[in-house]
């Protein structure tokens, strides 16, 4: 037997009773014409803007940005644009700072080529606002799947996470943050197994370069407790929040409520969520420590990289269907479903999030 991961030694524990595609503007600066089609080479921007572009139909709002469908003028291609409202959202002094890293962000986003991130085909300035184009795709943001009565089954909803799990890892290889994961920003296609992980072009890059005005672009229940904190997030951070969008469309609910903004980023902060079978007990222990691992307060005792996260995700699901054996006695050699083998964390460190031993999960209805 191969030397077990974290994730599988809290297996071993004594078991406990118990939202359409969007697409944005953005103008005076395009990506370069390979790129819009997911051609090779470095994306470039030059002076374009939204003349390029046919707008139609307005198909999303939000408070900071509208989004509609439009017609790339130079290619016939399907596009949708969101336009930013930077000017509403930021102080006139901070403006053209926000604009700047908002287009080095979405030359970044450009760079992302994988089959579950959103395609950014252009972006740019439109006087003091931003706007930024995606391939213009079909299907329902995964919020509508967040309503106690239109929860997707367990397995698919852990297939999806393991799916935006391997997508973040790639785009945190190459530099990329995306500081807001949450189900409106996941567009499903269950026709087709479409899976898209929209607004990257709205990401920060991970460069070392932090400052607060990014905090407003985050959804505060999805915020890990660093961001939270107005500190340098790395893609950890983004781990956390998916570990959030998953207990939601498992549950029905956030793994944390507040009545106040106060309140939430206190519980968020300093407050274990919830073991997620103290809503749906008929659950399994492996997940309720996969979602306990994956919201840890500190990022050094959460999933270090999202391939982790994903290879934990699997092995739930093969449970789940029956298509692996049981958790305790797992090769980690042979199967792979490791937390992080290469963190050494003491047993007291590991189980600071784990379900609680000390007394039986409440009923659904408490």
């Amino acid at each position: 037997m191969g030397a077990k991961s974290l994730f599988q030694r809290l297996l071993g524990r004594p078991r406990v009773d118990a939202g359409e595609a969007s697409t944005i503007p953005i103008a005076q600066s395009t990506l370069a014409p390979g790129a819009a089609h997911g051609a090779a080479g470095p994306a470039t921007l030059a002076d374009a803007g939204l003349k390029g572009y046919e707008l139609s139909a307005e198909i999303g709002r939000g408070a900071m940005a509208v989004v509609y469908k439009a017609t790339q003028l130079a290619t016939g291609r399907q596009v949708a644009i969101k336009r930013l409202a930077l000017q509403r959202e930021f102080a006139p002094e901070d403006l053209q700072d926000v604009r700047d890293r908002f287009m080095r962000e979405a030359r970044a986003a450009g760079q992302l080529h994988h089959p579950e991130i959103l395609e950014v085909v252009d972006a740019g300035q439109d006087g003091a606002d931003a706007w930024i184009a995606f391939e213009y795709v079909l299907g329902r943001d995964l919020a509508s799947f967040t309503r106690p009565e239109q929860l997707l089954p367990v397995a698919e909803v852990l297939q999806i996470g393991a799916r935006l799990a391997r997508a973040l890892a790639y785009a945190h290889s190459h530099g990329v943050v995306h500081r807001d994961i949450k189900p409106a920003n996941v567009m499903l296609d269950r026709v087709n197994g479409s899976l898209k992980l929209m607004d990257f072009g709205i990401a920060r890059v991970a460069d070392g370069s932090r400052t607060r005005t990014g905090l407003v672009l985050g959804t505060p229940s999805f915020m890990s407790p660093e961001q939270l904190a107005g500190l340098k997030v790395d893609g950890r951070s983004d781990l956390y929040s998916l570990g959030v969008l998953l207990y939601q469309l498992v549950c029905g609910r956030l793994p944390h409520h507040g009545d106040s903004m106060a309140r939430l980023m206190y519980q968020i902060a300093n407050e274990a969520p919830p073991d997620i079978r103290r809503f749906r007990p008929d659950l399994p222990e492996a997940l309720a420590l996969v979602l306990a691992l994956a919201l840890e307060k500190r990022p050094e005792l959460r999933y270090q990289d999202g391939e982790q996260m994903a290879r934990d995700l699997d092995t739930v699901v093969q449970m789940l269907t029956g298509d692996a054996p049981g958790p305790i006695g797992l090769d980690a050699d042979v199967t792979q479903p490791a937390f992080a083998q290469t963190m050494r964390l003491s047993p007291k460190e590991a189980g600071q999030n784990s379900p609680s031993t000390d007394s039986e999960v409440p009923p659904a209805s408490s």
